[in-house]
């Protein structure tokens, strides 16, 4: 990668040293594979604990009511960050909060599992069909 298109800022923010630097978190396993968890921008840091948004998107993507999901965090007296949930059903479908975060119990460390789920008619996205992530944390980001 040469440069951010018309963004000097944000080239810089990633170049350095002559590396590129994606803010991306993985890890590499004891077959040497490499597994990309999430953006350090999308980390939520929930009473000390870790949680990638891509992550537990990836986990609610397989519950077989869910078309789209989005999740980030959001302000937490206690924990600093609570996981919230962003979801858009399929067509004709219906659930409610508790059904969801009992989807998560079994598949994931009790901190993952959202402690508040919104149920939204449409999720924006772009073109290739990606969540538009900002635009749903700035509509759905307050408490």
């Amino acid at each position: 990668m040469k440069e951010y298109y018309k963004d000097a800022k944000k080239t810089a923010e990633a170049m350095r040293g002559g590396w590129f630097h994606s803010g991306d978190f993985g890890y590499i396993d004891e077959d040497d594979d490499i597994h990309l968890v999430g953006r350090g921008s999308e980390c939520i840091n929930t009473g000390g604990e870790k949680v990638y948004a891509d992550e537990l998107e990836h986990i609610l993507d397989e519950h077989p009511k869910i078309e789209r999901v989005c999740v980030f965090g959001v302000p937490d007296e206690t924990w600093g960050e609570a996981v919230r949930a962003v979801v858009q059903l399929k067509g004709g479908e219906s659930a409610t909060e508790e059904e969801i975060k009992a989807f998560c119990r079994g598949k994931m460390a009790g901190y993952m599992v959202p402690k508040s789920v919104v149920f939204v008619e449409d999720l924006p996205v772009t073109a290739v069909g990606k969540v538009l992530r900002r635009k749903v944390k700035e509509k759905y980001g307050g408490k």
